[in-house]
C-alpha cells in the first residue's frame, strides 16, 4: 500500500477538515476532536457534495447540505438522509508531515 505526502500536520487545527486531491480521488483529510487524523471520501454519499465543507463534531463529519453525519473511522452514515457509508482511507504520521493511502480501508470504493 502506497502513501501520499497531504502536508504539515500542524497546517490542520484540530476540529477543521482539509479537502486534498490524491491520485485523482477528492479526499477530506480531518483532525478530529480525539486529536487523530482521519481521510473520508470527499463527497456525501446521499447529495454528491464535498464533505470538506462540512463541520466536525467529536470523531463525525456532517454534511453541509442535508446533515448527514459519518463516522470517521469506519465511513458508517450516523442516519438519515444518507444510508450508503464514504470510503474511509488510512492515514499516517511521519516526522509530522501527513500521509494518506488512497486504498479505501472499509471496504468502499472511491
Amino acid at each position: 500500500m502506497s502513501f501520499e505526502l497531504v502536508g504539515p500536520a500542524a497546517d490542520i487545527t484540530k476540529g477543521t477538515v482539509v479537502g486534498v486531491e490524491l491520485d485523482g480521488v477528492d479526499i477530506a483529510v480531518v483532525h478530529a476532536d480525539d486529536d487523530n487524523f482521519y481521510a473520508v471520501r470527499d463527497e456525501c454519499s446521499h447529495a454528491a457534495v464535498p464533505l470538506s465543507e462540512g463541520e466536525v463534531e467529536g470523531c463525525t463529519l456532517e454534511c453541509w447540505l442535508h446533515g448527514s453525519r459519518f463516522d470517521l473511522r469506519t465511513g458508517e452514515p450516523s442516519g438519515p438522509p444518507a444510508f450508503s457509508p464514504v470510503a474511509t482511507f488510512p492515514v499516517e504520521i511521519r516526522d509530522g508531515d501527513i500521509y494518506v493511502s488512497t486504498t479505501p480501508s472499509n471496504g468502499v470504493n472511491p
